[in-house]
């Protein structure tokens, strides 16, 4: 059966090679993390920076169609099993506790990096290669989020007056970073390495000025809402993907 269906059996590869990469691009981290390579806050912001973008690089590898956004959802949704394992204490694996949690409690990937990984298994699945939905959400969760952090507590003296916890130079980070990566603009060109491009390279989307706004302002306002106290109750993880997803819906 395998013979007659190569689509089949080209997406099973995809699907094995993706899972290889996304897993070897973890296990790295978790055991830079070990070694105290990187600071352990860093060496976490690492790791949310760089999955998701790896997991979309591997987008080509499959087929259009129900079928390929499934087996390629199934990556991250692997993921998701091994935190509610680790998550729950029920898998003991100590090199990525300490590559993703903030104090190395194992019970905090129940939290932050289990919404990480359940956002973006949606985000594939639903609206796949072909919308960019999915590119904003993954963009601005990865990138924006992860470098929101980063720059914040090297630069972020000055302080959001509604939240203390926040600083200008985080949120400002954040949204360069998730429009840089989702788009990317070098001399006015629509002309360099970017996600937009990539996948616009294989057909998938198609470039265009108003695409390139609507990433502005889906970046800009997940900004905005990642900034806000609320985001530090219910987990940045949720809140700056489904404000990119409600409102990417609205402008593209």
């Amino acid at each position: 059966m395998l013979h007659q269906n190569p689509v089949v059996v080209s997406d099973l590869i995809a699907t094995g090679l993706s899972g290889t990469i996304v897993l070897s691009v973890l296990r790295l981290f978790a055991e830079t993390a070990k070694r105290q390579f990187f600071d352990q806050k860093l060496n976490r912001k690492l790791v949310h920076i760089s999955i998701g973008l790896v997991f979309m690089l591997c987008w080509p590898m499959f087929s259009s169609g129900n079928r390929g956004a499934l087996l390629a959802a199934s990556t991250p949704g692997v993921n998701i099993i091994r935190m509610l394992l680790i998550g729950s204490g029920m898998w003991k694996d100590e090199a990525t506790v300490k590559s993703m949690s903030r104090f190395g409690d194992h019970r905090e990937l129940l939290k932050g990096p289990l919404y990480y990984v359940l956002t973006i298994t949606g985000a594939c699945a639903i609206y796949w290669r072909t919308s960019p939905i999915a590119i904003a959400a993954i963009c601005n969760l990865c990138a924006g989020d992860g470098m929101a952090d980063i720059v914040g507590r090297r630069f972020g003296r000055r302080k959001i007056p509604y939240n203390k916890n926040k600083s200008v130079a985080g949120s400002a980070a954040m949204a360069i970073s998730g429009f840089v990566a989702s788009v990317g603009l070098v001399s006015d060109q629509l002309d360099c390495d970017r996600f937009m491009h990539y996948l616009a390279a294989f057909g998938y989307v198609q470039e265009s000025w108003e695409m390139i706004l609507g990433f502005l302002v889906v970046s800009l306002a997940s900004s905005f809402v990642e900034s806000l106290p609320i985001s530090t109750e219910l987990d940045d993880n949720l809140t700056v993907t489904l404000t990119s997803i409600l409102l990417g819906n609205l402008v593209f």
